[in-house]
């Protein structure tokens, strides 16, 4: 039995475990209030909120995309739709803000917008103005200019910027951010008696935001085995100048690490390009290196930083395997039936080497690239010492430049070195034209990014009018 608590009503139910959250509340339960909208996770309609409790015994709630989610995940936690965060006689004050600002025309939008907002006011994120704009970075509206919809956020984060601590629900009660019944929560989860879902034999399911966006229907109706919640794939560590990554941790599980952000500085610049809020709350690495994409964001991200994979099989063997020498080709890779991706783990950055991730898309956010790249290049006296660059959308697989990286080895940092590295590059990519581009077009995305790479790296010695105008 899958058993969670829905708003404030304890849920035990025998569904299949791979149907998506979305259709339960929807048909199941008739809250209508969750809206279906793409069925990618790219609209933000689905929104609700997650509340789990973690090791620690405290209660975090995060925001989500419903329509990608399979109700197997929900299990042994809060989950909250619009409905879930009405007060009794009054507005929230998400709710109010929406109203405040004019925020709403067809309303179809804006319980996501509610939920997202409301999510953020529970969240430990710093409360300004930067991040309430990415906890709405998710939800879309068809028909509002966004500028009121901004002024709503703004109107939230207001009642909020002096609370940077950790959230306290009965203060967040009090002030009309969430019901009373909030502050039964904590001991309801406590007091569940929670069995293992039964998990057959079928295709693994971490945060599924890739696999339902390709396979909905074959997940709905077949096996499914979901390893979101096993912990020996969780968690984040760093030992001896290795990062070791659980293959089932988020995008948000990065974006939250103090230690980690103070080695990448721009690390959350770079994440912003990767997904919204409740898609880096959901996808894991694992999912998005085995989904094999040859434009996977965080594929290209840890191709770059020379990464190796552990790989385990249902004995518990592993094998460790350089990340670069997984893919074989289109949507294949070294994994073989019974295996699992374990871990992921790279040196980090020292005070010699330098990091960065570019990415070329229609939107700003939550969209698939058109070509992105990463590099990790070090550089002692003006040589490089080291260099290792990925790029995706410009072959059959992410694409890890391996001539390219050792050319750079040894050679001084100047401007003909990266035009001769540039000509390297584009012998080494074979990109197609489809709906993101003509071959032409991604050959000249890809120069450019790698020029852009020196430019944000070494701003005082490379800028990319001149990069450009030698090539």
């Amino acid at each position: 039995m899958i058993t969670f608590i829905l708003n404030n009503k304890t849920i035990s139910t025998s569904e299949h475990s791979g149907i998506t959250l979305l259709d339960f509340v929807r048909y199941k339960e008739r809250l209508t209030g969750t809206k279906i909208g793409c069925r990618e996770g790219d609209c933000g309609a689905c929104t609700v909120l997650v509340g789990t409790l973690n090791t620690e015994g405290t209660l975090s709630y995060q925001s989500i995309t419903s329509c990608i989610s399979p109700i197997g995940n929900a299990h042994g936690k809060h989950i909250v739709t619009i409905e879930g965060t009405n007060l009794k006689s009054k507005l929230t004050r998400a709710q109010l803000a929406m109203k405040d600002n004019y925020a709403t025309q067809c309303g179809f939008c804006t319980p996501g917008f509610v939920v997202a907002l409301t999510g953020f006011a529970m969240s430990n994120a710093k409360k300004n103005n930067s991040n309430v704009l990415d906890a709405i970075s998710g939800n879309i509206c068809r028909c509002t200019g966004y500028k009121s919809i901004e002024k709503a956020a703004y109107q939230v984060c207001e009642k909020l910027e002096f609370r940077n601590e950790k959230i306290d629900i009965n203060w967040l009660i009090e002030n009309d951010f969430v019901p009373e019944y909030f502050n039964t929560i904590h001991k309801r989860l406590k007091k569940l008696e929670l069995k293992d879902i039964k998990q057959p034999k079928g295709k693994y399911v971490a945060g599924g935001t890739d696999l339902y966006v390709q396979q909905a229907d074959h997940l709905i109706d077949n096996a499914v085995h979901l390893i979101a919640e096993k912990d020996y794939l969780k968690g984040v560590s760093i030992e001896n100048g290795l990062c070791t990554i659980g293959a089932n941790a988020t995008v948000s599980d990065l974006w939250n690490h103090p230690e980690i952000n103070s080695y990448f500085p721009n690390l959350k610049k770079h994440l912003k390009l990767v997904s919204s809020e409740q898609i880096r709350n959901m996808a894991s690495f694992g999912g998005n290196l085995v989904n094999a994409s040859p434009i996977g964001d965080m594929t290209i991200f840890f191709l770059a930083l020379n990464s190796d994979i552990t790989i385990t099989n249902e004995d518990g063997k592993e094998r460790i395997l350089p990340l670069k020498q997984f893919y074989q080709g289109y949507k294949t890779y070294d994994l073989k039936a019974g295996e699992l991706l374990k871990a992921i783990s790279f040196k980090l950055p020292n005070s010699k080497s330098f990091f960065n991730f570019e990415k070329v898309c229609k939107r700003t956010h939550l969209d698939i690239a058109s070509v992105n790249s990463a590099i990790h290049i070090s550089v002692e006296n003006h040589l490089i010492s080291d260099a290792h660059i990925a790029i995706g959308g410009v072959a059959a697989i992410p694409k890890y430049l391996f001539e390219t990286s050792q050319f750079l080895i040894g050679k001084e940092l100047n401007y003909e070195v990266i035009l001769d590295a540039n000509a390297i590059l584009q012998n080494e990519i074979s990109p197609i034209s489809d709906v993101r581009g003509t071959n032409d077009y991604k050959r000249l995305l890809a120069r450019q990014l790698f020029f852009a790479h020196f430019t944000e790296l070494f701003p005082d010695q490379f800028t990319l009018n001149d990069l450009v105008e030698y090539a």
